[in-house]
């Protein structure tokens, strides 16, 4: 066979894996939403990374096909990232009021900074600990991806953290409303408590759908509100660690991923007023597709068994972060909105 002949080939066997890996992040996608139907308490990004530690743990999906798989993930979830920037514009920011906007930044700090010295205290590597800070004080998966393409850490690191906050994401939902009254947090504040405390969007609807259609829409704009800040979180650690690798030879990471400040550029257009709603609402639901495949693709990467040899630290660096950020957003919720 001739090199021309070899590298046709090459290019088709990869062209076909790409396709099935598209193929494959489409039906988990597609059964998310099914799951999310039937049981409206699991968010359909809580089911796509679900469904997809089920398909990474049972031989079903050919070894061939992950790197394309990889690579598929990785695209969803850089496009699903920019999309969500037509999900917030700066005026839901400024009708919050300037004491639940403070309570916001303050939690996500203490958030952020405590679950990185928890870690430290833990033992837990770096890498996790950063991770693991961003997605749960931020917005769950998709700050932990937008994250790990800046900071040292192993690519297990990526699959715990996802795993991490689909679990204790997962319990926030049902303690959420059972410990609201008993702080003092109902109807709509208690909607802005899940939207200060809990990882993803879809985690933060079902905490507070319990307590109304106004503790909902309390909790997305208090969300997203968080979401909001991951650009400048995202470029304090990279100049973070930027200055480390100085000198050293390594590469360094950029200061805002592009897709980083495609989100920006999507939370400006937004901003205008200048986008039809039936644009938003397409923009909406293709974020929704997006982050669910790309959720999938992650959820395949996590293996039980690396995750069971990270052992109770990891569990309880989760554990402790989820607390250190619901206690904190509760209490200065309660102190300044």
């Amino acid at each position: 066979m001739s090199v021309t002949q070899r590298n046709v080939q090459r290019a088709t066997t990869g062209s076909s894996r790409v396709l099935l890996a598209g193929l494959i992040t489409a039906c988990g996608a597609g059964l998310a939403y099914l799951v999310n139907l039937a049981v409206p308490a699991v968010g359909t990004l809580t089911a796509a990374v679900l469904l997809g530690v089920l398909a990474g743990n049972v031989p079903v999906l050919p070894p061939s096909t992950r790197p394309a798989l990889q690579h598929t993930t990785r695209w969803l979830l850089r496009s699903g990232i920019v999309l969500l920037g037509l999900q917030l514009a700066v005026s839901q920011l400024l009708e919050l009021g300037p004491g639940t906007v403070l309570a916001v930044l303050l939690t996500v700090a203490v958030g952020f900074l405590g679950t990185v010295a928890l870690g430290r205290a833990l033992g837990v590597g770096r890498g996790l600990s950063v991770l693991v800070a961003t997605g749960f004080s931020i917005c769950g998966a998709s700050a932990i991806a937008a994250m790990e393409g800046v900071v040292r850490r192993r690519d297990e690191d990526v699959a715990t953290a996802i795993a991490l906050v689909t679990l204790y994401g997962t319990l926030a939902i049902a303690a959420i409303p059972l410990a609201g009254p008993a702080v003092g947090l109902t109807g709509d504040r208690l909607g802005e408590w899940a939207g200060v405390s809990v990882h993803e969007v879809g985690q933060v609807v079902a905490a507070a759908a319990p307590a109304g259609a106004g503790a909902v829409a309390a909790a997305i704009v208090v969300k997203l509100s968080r979401v909001v800040l991951l650009a400048p979180l995202v470029a304090g650690v990279s100049l973070t660690e930027r200055r480390a690798l100085a000198g050293t030879g390594g590469t360094r990471p950029p200061v805002l991923p592009l897709f980083v400040i495609g989100f920006l550029v999507m939370v400006a257009v937004r901003s205008t007023g200048m986008v039809p709603g039936p644009a938003l609402a397409a923009a909406e639901v293709l974020t929704e597709i997006a982050l669910a495949g790309a959720l999938f693709g992650l959820g395949t990467s996590v293996e039980l068994r690396a995750l069971v040899r990270t052992g109770p630290r990891a569990l309880l660096l989760g554990l402790l972060s989820t607390l250190l950020i619901a206690g904190t957003g509760g209490a200065l919720l309660r102190l300044l909105a």
